[in-house]
Order: C-alpha cells, then structure tokens, then sequence
C-alpha cells in the first residue's frame, strides 16, 4: 500500500514538472488536492485533518477548473472520493459549499473517525505544495493550523457488526377486566456492517422505530425474543460510547446557539485524554463538516422561540452523536418535515459517515428516488413482519421475481410503500396470489371470487419471502466476521468511562443551565408579575405603624403574606423543572454523558443567582413602602430568611416534579400541598386540630413566618397568637433540613425513575 501511494506521489511531481511556472498555479492546487485525496483514500493510516487551511486554499481557486482537474480517473478509485465528488457538485451555489468541498477532496470522511498520521514524506510534500502559493502570514497560520491538526488526533473508529436474527417483540396491554400481548415485531432478520447504511422502511405502525431502539439498546422489558450482536457480542454498557442515536424528536436546549450546544456536548463526551481546547475544537470541527458555520452563532430556538431551520436543527442532533466518533449510529426519521433538497443532504451526510467505515442504521417513511438510491441495504416492514431484506438496488429486481411489477414509471420507494400498504393499484398481481385467491373464494363466497382482500396481499408478501429469501440471509448471518479477537473483546470490555470528572461535569452542566434559563428566570413577564405584587403590597401597607394594636396586626399581616408569597411562587417554578427536562436527561443519560448526581447538584444550584434576583427587588420595594423596622439588621436578615423560604419551597416543587415527572399532575399535589402548608401554619386558624397541626413542621410558611416576626419585633404581644417564640434557632435549623431533606427526596425519586436504560 505504501508503495502504491508513492507511486502516486512520484506521477503528480512528474505532472507538475511539467507545468510552466506562471500559468500552472491553479492547476498545482488542484492537483495537489487531488493527489491527496489519492493518497488519503489509498492508505491504511489515516488522519484527521484540520478544515480551516484548506477552506482558504479552496477559496482563490474557480469551481471550474477545480472539478475538471479533480474528475480524472484516480478521484473515481475510492467510494468515498466519488461521494465527495457528487456533494462538490450538488453543492457548488452555497456560500459553505466550497469549505465543505475542500473538506470532502481531502478527506472529509475522515474527519468523523480518527486516525494516525501517513509517512512523513508525504505530509512533507504536501506542505510544499501549499507553501508554494501562499504569503508569509499565510505561512504563519498554515504552521498554526498544523499545530491544531496533530492535538485533534484520535483513536481510530472500531468497526461494528450488526446482527439481528428472529426479533420478536410484545408489549403487554393491560385492559379493566384482562390482559393481553400485542405483537409488535414478528421475526425480524438482518445486519449491517462498517460502510453500509441500512435503511428501514414501512407504513406508519410498521414496527420500525421500536426494532430500531431494540438495535440500539433504547428498550428494555415487556416481551422480547431473538439474537441481536455486536461483533457476536451481546450489548453492553461499554457499547454506550460507541453507538449513536439520533431521536426522531430534536431534543435540543432552545435558547442554546449551535456551537453552545456542540461545545458543552464535546466538553462531557470526549474522552479524559483529550484537553478543553481539543474538545472546543473538534466542536468546531463537526460544525464545518456538517455545514452549520453560518448558523453556529445563531439559537437552535423552540415552539415559542425562533431559531435554525429545521434542516440545521437535525445536522446539529446528527453532530451531537458524531463528536464521540461512534462506530455504529442510529437515526430515527432523520428526513421528517424537511423538503427534498435538505432531506438529500441529511441523507448525503450519512452516506459519507457510512464511507468513513462507520454502520449507519436509519429509519425512513417515504424517500425520494434520489433518497432511496443512496440506500446500501434495505429493511422493509409491514404489520411487524418482514417483507424484505437486502440490497436496496435489487429490491426491485426480487418484488419483479415474485410477479409484482409497477405498471407505471414510480420512485421505487413509492412502489415499496404501496407493497407494505397492501394497495396493489397499479401493480400487478401475481398469477400465484390470483389462482390463490380465486380457489379461496370459490369455497366460501362465490360473489367476490376474485376480490382481493388486503390479508391476501400482505401473507402472500410474507410467505414468498420466506420461502425465497430468508434461508439464504439467515445462512450468512452464520458466517465469521472478519475482525480479529481483540477488537471482539473490546466491544464485549465492562470499562465504563466517563468523559469528564464529577466537578468537570458539575462545572459544564451549571455554566449550561445557566445559560439556557436565564431568558426564562429574567423574563419581563416575571419581572413585572413581582414588581407589580410589591407595588401592590407597598401602596396597601404604605406606611403602616406598629406601634398600635391594629397596625401590628396589619404588619403581620403582610409579613404571613410574604411567607406565602415567597413560598407559593418557587414552588409552582420548580415542579416543572424535571418533567420538562425529561427527554433530555433520557437522552443524555442513554450515553453516559454525565452522572446523574452531578446533573441534579448542577440543575439545583445554576436555579439559585436567578432565583434570588427577584426577591431583591422585591423586598427593596415593599420593605420601604409599608415601613417595616428602617434598620439595615432587620432588612438583611429578613431578607436572607426570604431566600431561605424560597430555597426550601424549591425543594417541595422538585420532589413533587421528580416523583410524578407529568406537569398536570404535579400542579394538583402542588395546590394541595402548598394550601395546607399555608392553613397549618397558624394564621388563619387559631387552633389547628391535632390531626393535621404535626404538619406545621414540615411547612416552609410556618417557620419563615416566625422568623420574620422574631426580626421585626423581637417579642411578639400575646394577642398575636404566636406561641413559644423562642430565639428563632429551631426555625433556623428546620428550614435547614428542609433545604436539604427535600432536594434528597426529589434526587432519590429521580434515581428511581427509569430512564430507558439510563441508569
């Protein structure tokens, strides 16, 4: 192999020998390129370029002459050069098109797996052909760029065979009076391997997207049979960091910009080996790959929020899985609700992954022809059963053998899809499935003796495969794979490795919750639902005076109010926090990216500098108006025992949120529980029955509102009704243990909730 890439090498130096010295210039670009990339594909070593030189290479040379010295015949040598090729031209009318075409003509493929560096010759060489046409500070960043290049090596990718024979899955409906199994997957056969991207298709309920989680280790429990391997090894943990899953939702944070998203997901996922800076960078990296550097400052956005397209939006849940270098990947639908032409790109992008020597499994409902042709492998579904599996290029080739043939010119994938729906309407019927038929219906209804019933259709689909197919593919499942042991072993190795320390992992995740919810917390809605209480509050207690019996209970008054007031409003925030994270805490936690610890210390405590912003405000507006004890020890102390009722009422709505994880729910027990509080706490009801009194002590306004009281008055008279004052150190050590015995609860029902294989 070396021998043949220095013979390469020595043809181009031949070619540019020849060349005049003020006319060839662009010609000497273009051939370097190209014998780069011939070097590249031609190797057993590879490496993982940086795209920013080249990207300015690229630029100063026309498309023109770049494609017409770049489409000789040593291009057409390797698959993944022809894949480079065809996206340099779809691409060409972009604004990225050129940067991510430099990237292709040198290898774009590889920059998704890692590599060891080719001979030190031919990088030697190549550096001369750059040096040749650019300037002295040219030169400078050219030195930079390589400095960058050799931090951002990795390992290289593991190869993966996927192998799955007879899956069969149930689920268990539990019905008022009895219980029943529904079969879901009936028998599902095939693999995949590095290289290939196997699609599966079929009609919606077909069974697709849960044998695509059954590959990915996404479903655990109810029912489920057959042999699934990885290298003919069975899953385990250790494979968490090697598989890819995209989700057919785009489970991204809203108010997160697009190198946000892809930096803090590489700052967690990558291996401790690499440092913060390599991480930034292979980020930055994956953004250029993936076409996304237009967008990379701009918010991924949400329902209530603008931000990218739909098409950027699914590149950046694609470049998310990407980061770790994953040898295997899963997509569920990556196409739904995107035109053709993005849908297209989505798919390009995966071919070239494939091309890289990773396997690429992805669900697909209706491909265009295009689409559908850049498909290595086929999987086509219906009702659970399988209906075919091999080669997507000769599916039409057997659906012709078994006697269905389209009648008129259709997308193949069209055709399928009508096979799967059982519409036979301009297909034609098979002689076999005729006579079948017809002999059936002479039986049991002579009227409809040539009606044919959509069953009819879909068993005789089934049985022909069976009886044509499915032996064969199931005789090459037993075939060896032809990888060595040792990489056998490290797919099947317990190791499991997390990217980051727990204070790393704490650090990124408080930095990126901070982030993501300061537009929330500050919101102008929320700023002026408190400005608009105290203002309220102030004008009502304006100036009130305590030294009267009826202006003191007035003062209690307010200070019952602002203990409930500050009691109430975090809690109903913080019932939303885990349930409206769910999805992202499963998605994150099925890969292992951080510990379930550090996310609930980081969630709990990047909520707290938002949190206590407002009450500031707050209690600077009504503490003046209404003419509260005018000292700074009172206003700093009462002002503390604020945060501390909002601290502790937090802790209730997380293990409210964190036990039922279902917003509707939640809210209810949330009512409940804070009116309770509220009514045990002594104000309004004098003698509370002992029944429901012991609740007191667990209530948050109960303790907050004696503390206050002890602050501004010291002694409280006794028409008050405050019994057993004391100096305010049992409240303090009760709304202490709350603080803590409450965020305990929520972690320990959180540790408990499952999430799909998460813990």
């Amino acid at each position: 192999m070396e021998s043949e890439s220095s013979g390469i090498l020595r043809t181009r130096s031949e070619q540019l020998g020849e060349m005049d010295g003020g006319g060839g210039v662009k010609q000497l670009k273009s051939l370097s390129r190209t014998a780069s990339a011939e070097m590249i594909n031609g190797s057993a070593q590879h490496i993982n370029y940086n795209k920013s030189s080249f990207r300015k290479k690229l630029a100063n040379i026309s498309p023109g002459k770049s494609r017409s010295s770049g489409a000789g015949n040593h291009i057409r040598k390797s698959r993944s050069a022809q894949l480079n090729y065809k996206l340099d031209l779809e691409d060409v009318s972009s604004g990225t098109a050129l940067s991510r075409a430099s990237s292709a003509s040198l290898g774009m493929s590889f920059s998704f797996t890692g590599f060891t560096p080719p001979p030190q010759d031919i990088l030697a060489h190549l550096d001369n052909f750059s040096d040749d046409d650019t300037c002295a500070g040219d030169h400078a960043s050219h030195e930079a760029d390589d400095a960058r290049r050799n931090r951002m090596i990795i390992e290289p990718t593991l190869p993966l065979y996927l192998k799955f024979t007879e899956v069969k899955y149930k689920v268990i409906i539990k019905g008022v009076t009895s219980t029943r199994d529904k079969e879901i997957l009936r028998g599902i056969t095939g693999s995949a391997g590095p290289g290939e991207v196997l699609a599966l298709m079929g009609p919606s309920g077909s069974g697709k997207t849960t044998l695509l989680s059954l590959l990915g280790g996404r479903i655990s429990g109810n029912i489920t049979e057959g042999i699934i391997t990885y290298n003919d090894e069975s899953y385990s943990k250790s494979l968490k960091s090697r598989i890819g899953f995209v989700t057919q939702d785009d489970v991204l944070f809203a108010h997160l910009t697009v190198k946000e998203t892809l930096t803090y997901a590489a700052l967690l996922r990558l291996p401790k080996t690499m440092t913060k800076q390599q991480k930034k960078d292979r980020a930055i990296d994956v953004i250029y790959e993936l076409g996304l550097e237009r967008c990379q400052d701009t918010m991924i956005g949400g329902s209530f929020v603008r931000g990218v397209s739909g098409g950027e939006r699914k590149r950046v849940c694609i470049g998310n899985e990407i980061l770790t270098n994953p040898s295997l990947l899963f997509l569920d639908e990556p196409t739904s609700g995107l035109d053709s032409t993005t849908a297209l790109r989505i798919v390009q992008i995966l071919h070239d992954i494939a091309a890289a020597g990773k396997t690429v499994v992805t669900t697909i409902h209706q491909p265009s022809s295009r689409i559908f042709h850049k498909f290595d492998k086929l999987i086509l579904l219906a009702k659970g059963s399988l209906l075919y599996y091999g080669k997507a290029s000769e599916a039409m080739v057997y659906f012709s053998s078994i006697g269905c043939n389209p009648l008129i010119s259709m997308n193949p994938a069209e055709f399928l899809l009508d096979l799967a729906n059982n519409n036979m309407i301009d297909v034609s019927i098979p002689s076999e499935l005729k006579d079948r038929v017809h002999m059936e219906n002479l039986k049991s209804d002579p009227r409809s003796i040539d009606r044919l019933s959509s069953k009819d259709v879909h068993e005789y689909l089934v049985e022909a495969y069976e009886t044509r197919v499915a032996c064969k593919e199931k005789k090459k499942l037993l075939l060896p794979i032809p990888i060595n042991e040792d990489v056998k072993a490290r797919v099947s190795s317990p190791m499991r490795e997390w990217g980051a320390s727990w204070w790393q992992q704490y650090t990124i995740l408080f930095w990126r919750g901070l982030k993501e919810r300061r537009y929330d917390h500050l919101s102008w809605m929320r700023i002026t639902q408190v400005i608009a209480t105290a203002a309220i509050l102030g004008l009502l207690w304006w100036h009130s005076d305590s030294s009267t019996p009826k202006g003191l209970q007035d003062q209690v008054g307010l200070l019952f109010f602002i203990s409930v007031f500050w009691g109430f409003f975090p809690v109903f925030t913080a019932i939303f926090t885990f349930p409206q994270e769910r999805a992202m805490l499963s998605k994150e936690r099925c890969v292992d990216m951080y510990r379930l610890s550090a996310y609930f210390m980081a969630r709990t405590t990047s909520d707290l500098p938002l949190d206590l912003i407002l009450p500031i405000l707050f209690m600077l507006i009504v503490y003046f108006m209404a003419g509260l004890k005018l000292s700074p020890g009172p206003f700093f102390l009462s002002l503390v025992i604020v945060f501390l009722d909002i601290i502790a009422a937090e802790g209730v709505g997380l293990v409210i949120g964190a036990s039922l994880m279902d917003i509707k729910k939640a809210t209810t027990l949330a009512s409940v529980t804070v009116m309770t509080f509220m009514l045990s706490g002594g104000f309004f009801v004098k003698r509370v029955p002992v029944f429901i009194s012991w609740m007191r002590y667990i209530s948050f306004n109960y303790h907050t509102y004696r503390l206050l009281l002890k602050v501004q008055y010291g002694h409280v008279p006794a028409y008050v009704n405050v019994i057993d004052q004391g100096h305010g150190v049992r409240e303090v050590v009760a709304m202490i243990a709350m603080i803590f015995g409450y965020r305990l609860l929520a972690y320990m029902s959180l540790r408990r909730m499952k999430l799909q294989a998460a813990a």
